[in-house]
């Protein structure tokens, strides 16, 4: 039995009845990166000898009959935007390149403690500011569906590695799309949970108010199960929200029992900007459930139109204070020759940050500046607060939310790079999800003509992920596209 051609959820029941070993698994991994990775460039770093050894002692402990945690044996790679205190924590920058974290993310803890081998991290949008992995600093991934294409972003790395059969998960980040996208873009499954849900600690920060950690798998059930793992309230972290107030579902319980009374909405006007082989997947999948016996209705959101404004003044602000901290002082890269103080701060960053992150922290300082705070940052948290009013009434007439995850497939590697505007556009379906703080899922729902991915997104309202993936499942199990493999895949 090959452990490549399992989900996650068949891996872990293989390894665990000792069918499958999970050092076999981690063995047929490193084998396919070894294949693989030249082409696509998924991962930043990898962690072979670590990996063998948890793979081992799960073994070991399976065979003696000592109990094992929910991901036992199975290899996950994470984003390196994840601070984990083996390896270093890069964020794709060349800032960050030797910065080795001096402890584990809150989710890495999960990971591990779920008895998970993490296999390395993966490539990303340098300090996840990008659409299409394109900003990364170190080194360059490609769509395993197309090498001329982009996997999206920032989570490229992630996306790519999943869809190669890398490995069978992963986690990402998604602050304005940067899972549902690539998830998209490479015909994988990606879940950006709600806000506060799983903890953001050890997450390194680009938009506080907007990140989110999640799962890329190859089918909703790994999704589910990786957000078992990782969902949880997190003392460590502010923002992660209470169980007493957010209660954590069993998300695989259930998850293949179809929503018998399901309204979806749809904004017909909003979706009409997108293509036609991406509209027609749509429309397609809106059929399905219709004949499922859901019922689809048309929803109002006025206020979506500034959506794409709002959020890139919110998140550059954001990212211009987040970033101050690297100053070529107390971490990371500093450049060789200062000639004062104030070529310490202003030469590290000049040689150290990409074009983007350059572009985002000035963007960002400009809106905080005196004099425009509260004509640009106030006023984009206003409509933030109109978007969120569009969300809440939207769901009085509607359980879930349908709508493309781009308007596009996955575009030409640098298609898009000389034109910063072209490529923010490019997120006009994702970013409001991470405004109002709701979940969303990418399920593939089509190929188009030149044989890429399209993603279906599933929205609703704030902690309902159970009954999101039970509704993103029975589109899945009434199609085949989530069992489609790019053609590099043996």
């Amino acid at each position: 039995m090959s452990s490549r051609n399992l989900t996650a959820v068949e891996l872990r029941e293989a390894i665990a009845s000792r069918r499958i070993r999970s050092v076999e698994a981690v063995q047929e991994t490193f084998a396919q990166i070894d294949r693989l990775e030249p082409t696509v460039g998924a991962f930043i770093s990898l962690f072979r000898d670590q990996a063998m050894a948890r793979a081992q002692d799960v073994d070991r402990r399976i065979a003696a009959g000592e109990p094992v945690g929910a991901l036992a044996g199975v290899p996950v790679a994470v984003k390196d935007v994840l601070c984990t205190s083996f390896g270093a924590t890069t964020c794709g920058s060349r800032i960050l390149e030797q910065f080795h974290a001096p402890y584990d993310a809150t989710a890495i803890c999960k990971l591990l403690n779920a008895d998970a081998v993490i296999v390395g991290k993966t490539n990303m949008d340098e300090f996840a500011m990008g659409s299409s992995t394109e900003n990364s600093g170190l080194c360059k991934t490609v769509n395993p569906w197309a090498p001329d294409r982009v996997p999206g972003g920032s989570s490229g790395g992630s996306a790519a590695a999943v869809a190669a059969r890398l490995c069978p998960v992963a986690l990402g980040s998604d602050t304005g799309g940067s899972i549902r996208q690539p998830a998209s873009f490479c015909g994988v499954v990606g879940l950006k949970p709600t806000y506060g849900r799983v903890s953001r600690y050890g997450l390194v920060a680009y938009g506080s108010s907007l990140d989110q950690i999640g799962p890329f798998g190859r089918t909703v059930a790994d999704a589910a199960l990786m957000l078992n793992v990782i969902a949880g309230h997190d003392r460590a972290d502010s923002t992660s929200v209470d169980e007493t107030v957010a209660p954590v579902d069993d998300y695989l319980d259930g998850i293949d029992e179809p929503v018998e009374v399901l309204r979806i909405g749809v904004a017909p006007a909003f979706n009409a900007g997108a293509d036609e082989s991406v509209r027609a997947a749509i429309d397609a999948a809106l059929d399905l459930y219709r004949n499922a016996g859901a019922q689809i209705v048309e929803i109002e959101m006025p206020h979506l139109d500034y959506a794409i404004a709002a959020y890139y003044v919110i998140a550059t602000a954001e990212a211009s204070s987040n970033l101050a901290r690297y100053d070529g002082v107390h971490y990371g890269y500093r450049t060789p020759d200062p000639a004062d103080y104030v070529e310490v701060y202003s030469k590290s960053r000049e040689e150290a940050l990409g074009q983007e992150v350059k572009r985002r922290i000035m963007l960002g300082t400009y809106a905080l500046s005196s004099g425009y705070y509260d004509a640009y940052y106030l006023k984009a948290l206003k409509v933030r607060n109109l978007i969120r009013g569009d969300f809440v009434k939207a769901f009085e007439t509607c359980d879930a939310i349908v709508m493309p995850v781009a308007p596009t497939t996955a575009f030409r590697i640098g298609e898009k790079v000389d034109d910063p505007l072209k490529m923010y556009l490019g997120d006009i379906y994702t970013i409001s999800a991470n405004l109002a703080g709701i979940p969303g899922i990418s399920v593939p729902c089509g190929l188009d003509e030149n044989n890429l991915p399209i993603g279906l997104q599933v929205l609703t309202p704030a902690f309902s992920e159970a009954r999101l993936l039970r509704i993103a499942r029975m589109y899945e199990a009434a199609t085949d596209w989530h069992t489609k493999k790019p053609a590099m895949v043996q």
